[in-house]
């Protein structure tokens, strides 16, 4: 088990490391199915080691510029409010529904990012010029040096997106990850490793929310699961790291959409079939 532990959380920090999400989904399956903890402290184990583990590849991204301060704080206090709605309603709805639900909108934010790869001027959210023909009508615009115009509309859209992250994690267990970075991208017009290091800042802070939601209401926390989840987690990201810098933006797109349709198939077919 102490090996397995290890190994399962350098898979967890090995995708956080290299998309900035996406550790969770693997995280609350990998507790249940290979080390036979109950899927309800999975959750708790899986939003501790996550967070802890995004903070690990977070600090670093902060020193080298690589985090969207600005934008990463509208997210992230959305995305705390979220959070406990999220563990409310998840004891509400059937959580095969749930899943299916969040494996559709994973299918849809693939499809997206795979365009955005195949052609950058997709949902940029780039302010044209006055030079250039036609207008921009995102909700979010970049000035031509890569400076978000932080407006009400484009704060309120943050917002929002943000509140649908934290309830995401309260219900499944996710740092959140897997809607953040691609929200950013094609939200925001932020560029996609700007993007990885921001969505860790997210996941450490709503993760935060989480797991106080998560013992709030009396539900168990493995101490020991969860470290050694972190130790693995730590070297998986520091890995994933590395590999995600020797990739150009477009191919690290390509990867994330297609982990996420992977993801998404596993999900569905745990709902149904399982």
């Amino acid at each position: 088990m102490f090996g397995l532990a290890i190994l399962f959380g350098s898979i967890v920090g090995f995708a956080l490391g290299l998309t900035g999400g996406g550790g969770g989904v693997f995280a609350v399956p990998l507790l249940v199915y290979g080390l036979g903890v109950a899927p309800r402290e999975a959750v708790g184990i899986s939003l501790a080691a996550v967070g802890g583990t995004a903070l690990s590849g977070a600090i670093p991204r902060l020193v080298r510029g690589e985090v969207e301060l600005r934008t990463g704080f509208l997210f992230a206090v959305a995305g705390m409010l979220g959070a406990p709605l999220g563990s409310y309603l998840s004891k509400l709805v059937p959580e095969n529904a749930l899943l299916l639900m969040f494996a559709l909108l994973m299918f849809v934010v693939a499809s997206r990012m795979w365009a955005k790869a195949k052609n950058p001027k997709v949902a940029s959210g780039v302010c044209t010029t006055e030079s250039e023909p036609g207008r921009d009508r995102s909700a979010c615009q970049r000035d031509a040096d890569g400076k978000l115009r932080l407006t009400s509309r484009c704060a309120r859209l943050l917002v929002y997106v943000g509140l649908m992250t934290g309830v995401l994690s309260g219900m499944f267990g996710v740092g959140g990850g897997f809607v953040i970075v691609p929200a950013l991208v094609l939200f925001s017009g932020m560029a996609i490793h700007q993007a990885v290091g921001t969505s860790l800042f997210v996941i450490v802070l709503v993760s935060i929310s989480g797991v106080a939601s998560h013992i709030a209401g009396g539900n168990e926390l493995s101490l020991q699961t969860t470290l050694q989840f972190l130790v693995g987690g730590f070297a998986g990201m520091w890995l994933g790291g590395v590999i995600a810098t020797c990739l150009k933006g477009p191919t690290l797109q390509k990867t994330f959409s297609i982990a996420v349709v992977l993801v998404a198939v596993f999900v569905i077919f745990k709902s149904v079939v399982l």
